[in-house]
């Protein structure tokens, strides 16, 4: 299969080649599962809540009665955290077949392995909005590790009111 690229006398190892078949496509874009939807934000969404309902199953990818439309101008900001640490690996973005469709996007996080992404559609195909139908991030996850914090008071000097001891009889010792 050409697709415009050499390999060096090597075998192709790009994506082109190793896609999953379909039925095997939709487990692969299952981080879904591992967004914390209640902290999930949509920022510039027309209609408030509705950028949550685009992170779904890959079988509802085609459900076009869930979707994000942007409100003031053609830019959306999802502030996406997860339940563990994330690496992301792909993103599918699904949007209406016009202009408004996402042209241009940015992701935005510190470390390969992440907690928290966001993702800021900036652009469009030259409509007033943006609109999304389906997000579908793929990846590795993994349990998150939190240290709770322990509290802990150490004495400098002992307070013998907090030392009972109950001696029957009291002793004295000389040192010489």
């Amino acid at each position: 299969m050409s697709h415009g690229h050499s390999h060096g006398g090597g075998g192709c190892q790009c994506a082109a080649e190793r896609e999953e078949p379909p039925e095997q496509r939709g487990l692969a874009y299952g981080l879904y599962l591992r967004i914390d939807l209640e902290r999930l934000q949509c920022l510039n969404e027309s209609r408030e809540g509705s950028g949550r309902g685009v992170f779904k199953p890959w079988e509802e990818r085609t459900d076009r009665s869930k979707f994000v439309e942007s409100d003031a101008d053609e830019e959306l900001l999802f502030n996406i955290p997860f339940t563990g640490n994330v690496k992301l690996k792909g993103i599918i973005i699904m949007g209406e077949d016009d202009e408004s469709h996402p042209s241009e996007m940015r992701l935005i996080s510190r470390f390969s392995n992440v907690y928290h992404l966001s993702i800021h559609i900036s652009k469009n195909f030259g409509a007033d909005t943006t609109k999304v139908f389906y997000i579908g991030l793929r990846g590795e996850w993994t349990e998150l590790r939190r240290h709770e914090v322990t509290i802990c008071n150490y004495e400098a000097s002992a307070n013998p009111a907090d030392h009972k001891v109950h001696q029957v009889t009291p002793q004295t010792h000389f040192i010489s």
